[in-house]
């Protein structure tokens, strides 16, 4: 029962969505609404996986500094993991949630330095903070509520001093002296002082111009002259002239005038009360943010002195009342039942009725976190597609604390999919590719200059697996589908049970002949296709009359290969490969061969298809196509085609074909 009661003031598990984690509130109000549902006031507390990276590696300094100033003991890697699920960060932000969402209770710290981070493991629902997160500004900032702790903040204690031992110290640099009791003036002549010196007070605020403003009556000047500030100010007198009525006397009155005594609350004027009062009931006692936003031009001593002054008035025990009126007509608690209906995320053993998740996964997977392959109930993680699943010990963990208790690269995945980052979270040239005035041809220049060389070398267990697990691996299909994801778990589990019973028959691997690295760059370099550059100072000369050949014909010579239709550059094979002799044509320039820079990628070409060359596509047959796509080097020839616009211009004369390509070039007819 005491269980399923929650109060103002707890820090619940609140379940917004079924595959999410829990979010960690704390509640500050228990509302019922018009048709009689109840909703919590909650503040919000944000985990490690709600900030941004940037914010991640601000924490992760933090931590490394409260570690090296508390002097923690050492903790291991998983650990260390685990305790980064249990670190949160307050905010300010208040929501309002249905209290029928409440998943259970938690308790949330502020870290001391006292504390030993490990001991936040040993027990169960059991958090620390010590960072203010900002959802809006998006900062991180240590919590003004810090309790100082240890030997800078605590003042040491002497030892004991023996008996019949004088102490030595100097007394007078130690504390100063405001009153002594064993004075010669008795009680009656104490008081007789005192109204004396309110009298003077009262006076003295008659002859101010600004007293008389503010306390217009006698009976408020009295009232101000009567507070503890004039008090104060004539037993100080008493104290520094020895307890001699008549030099006091004489001080009270100087030569200039009486002296006036006022104390904060007679220096505030109306308005600055009912301005601080506002912020009182909008911050709370945080007398920084109600300097700032409602009286700068208040000192924080004069605001503290005020508050205090305030607590004594007639007002705070009219908000006193009025706050304890409506802390009764709202709810102190409510009784919230267990929550038993079953998760979606739920995998249906084989047999039973299915599920929404339950269909379509392998058999033999084990548990991502643990690693584990028995389990009474399996519940399904991450994305669909990767089709991986927890145990059910895992699953409680990764509902509460938000992770895994291994590392595991799946688990950003996993937050990738149910929280995606906003684009400011994202790299330069991440964000310039998504954005809509970036073209596609600067999109493939930035992803090729930034893409960087990887090489997979793989270990000799692995390539025993490949060849032992051939049958669950299934290379060929995932050679097909190389986006497909592979459970390697699964596969090293199964690799394990089979190698010691393969142990006795070796595997046969044959080694391959590889060809030494200069047979293979000598080769590239002779298939390499290589423009000749124009020399600097040359200009092709263009002739103006010359008329602008046929749409269509241009479009479907564009198409076929230079060689084919000027008869420029080196004749192609039936192959596709250039043929090499060992003459050069004294017409040719020798080309030196250039390097070419992987980074400079060229900008893709886009093809523009008019009424003639799809009408000359759609002559080909089905053969046809297929056979001029397999061999784009030879060229084509077109039977029949639809009338075409009469040709203004001489058509570019058509170079004969090599040799050994039997084919003819486009003969066009009508």
């Amino acid at each position: 029962m005491a269980a399923n009661m929650y109060r103002v003031g707890d820090y619940v598990y609140f379940e917004n969505s079924s595959s999410n984690p829990y979010l960690v509130r704390r509640i500050e109000e228990l509302n019922k609404t018009a048709n009689g549902n109840v909703e919590a006031k909650v503040v919000c507390l944000f985990r490690r996986r709600d900030i941004s990276s940037s914010l991640n590696s601000l924490a992760d300094s933090n931590a490394r500094e409260f570690e090296e100033e508390s002097k923690q003991p050492s903790v291991s890697e998983q650990q260390r993991h685990q305790l980064k699920h249990r670190e949160l960060f307050l905010s300010r932000q208040f929501e309002s949630l249905p209290a029928t969402h409440i998943r259970g209770k938690c308790s949330v710290t502020l870290l001391n330095e006292t504390d030993i981070l490990s001991q936040y493991l040993d027990k169960e629902d059991c958090f620390f903070y010590s960072l203010v997160f900002d959802p809006v500004q998006k900062t991180l900032l240590a919590d003004q509520g810090e309790i100082r702790v240890g030997c800078k903040y605590q003042a040491e204690i002497p030892e004991r001093l023996a008996e019949g031992e004088s102490d030595n110290r100097n007394q007078q640099k130690m504390e100063m002296k405001v009153w002594d009791p064993d004075n010669p003036l008795t009680d009656r002549q104490i008081d007789q002082f005192l109204v004396v010196a309110r009298a003077v007070g009262t006076f003295a605020r008659a002859l101010d111009c600004s007293s008389s403003i503010r306390q217009p009556s006698l009976h408020m000047s009295a009232a101000a002259a009567s507070r503890d500030i004039t008090l104060f100010h004539a037993m100080d007198t008493l104290q520094r002239n020895g307890y001699d009525l008549a030099k006091a006397m004489s001080t009270l009155v100087p030569q200039g005038g009486p002296v006036l005594c006022r104390d904060e609350m007679e220096e505030w004027s109306a308005s600055e009360a009912m301005l601080f009062e506002e912020a009182l009931e909008k911050y709370g006692k945080d007398f920084n943010d109600i300097r700032q936003d409602f009286l700068p031009w208040k000192s924080l001593a004069s605001i503290v002195q005020f508050y205090y002054m305030w607590k004594t008035t007639d007002r705070y025990i009219q908000q006193k009342r009025l706050k304890a009126a409506e802390a009764d007509s709202k709810l102190k608690q409510v009784y919230i039942p267990t929550y038993t209906k079953p998760n979606p995320n739920q995998i249906i053993s084989v047999g039973s009725k299915p599920g929404m998740n339950g269909a379509g996964f392998q058999k033999g997977l084990t548990c991502e976190s643990c690693h584990t392959t028995q389990s009474a109930q399996w519940y399904a993680w991450g994305p669909p597609n990767m089709q991986c699943r927890l145990c059910a010990s895992c699953w409680i963990y990764w509902k509460k604390y938000g992770g895994l208790k291994t590392p595991t690269q799946l688990e950003g995945a996993a937050r990738s999919v149910s929280e995606p980052h906003s684009r400011g979270h994202m790299s330069r040239p991440e964000a310039q590719s998504l954005s809509p005035y970036t073209t596609s041809a600067n999109r493939a220049k930035l992803l090729a200059k930034n893409r960087q060389t990887f090489l997979l070398q793989t270990t000799k267990l692995t390539r025993i697996a490949r060849r032992m697990c051939r049958d669950i691996l299934q290379p060929r299909r995932a050679a097909r589908r190389p986006y497909a994801p592979i459970n390697a778990n699964a596969i090293k589990a199964e690799c394990s049970i089979r190698l010691p019973k393969a142990a006795k028959t070796p595997l046969k691997i044959h080694p391959l002949v590889r060809l030494p690295l200069a047979t293979i760059v000598k080769e590239l370099a002779a298939q390499a296709p290589l423009k000749p550059k124009t020399p600097r100072g040359t200009k092709t000369p263009i002739n103006r009359n010359q008329l602008t050949p046929n749409r269509g014909l241009a479009g479907i010579v564009s198409k076929r290969a230079y060689e084919s239709v000027a008869g420029g550059g080196l004749p192609f094979s039936a192959n596709g490969r250039p043929m090499t002799s060992g003459m050069r044509s004294s017409t040719q320039p020798a080309i030196k061969r250039q390097k070419l820079n992987p980074a400079d990628a060229p900008n893709p070409v886009v093809f523009v298809a008019t009424k003639d060359t799809r009408a000359l596509r759609k002559a080909l047959s089905h053969l046809e196509m297929r056979r001029a796509a397999r061999r784009p080097n030879l060229p084509l020839k077109v039977k029949s085609v639809l009338p075409i616009r009469p040709v203004v211009a001489p058509l570019v004369p058509v170079a004969p074909a090599h040799p050994a390509s039997t084919s003819e070039p486009i003969i066009l007819e009508d």
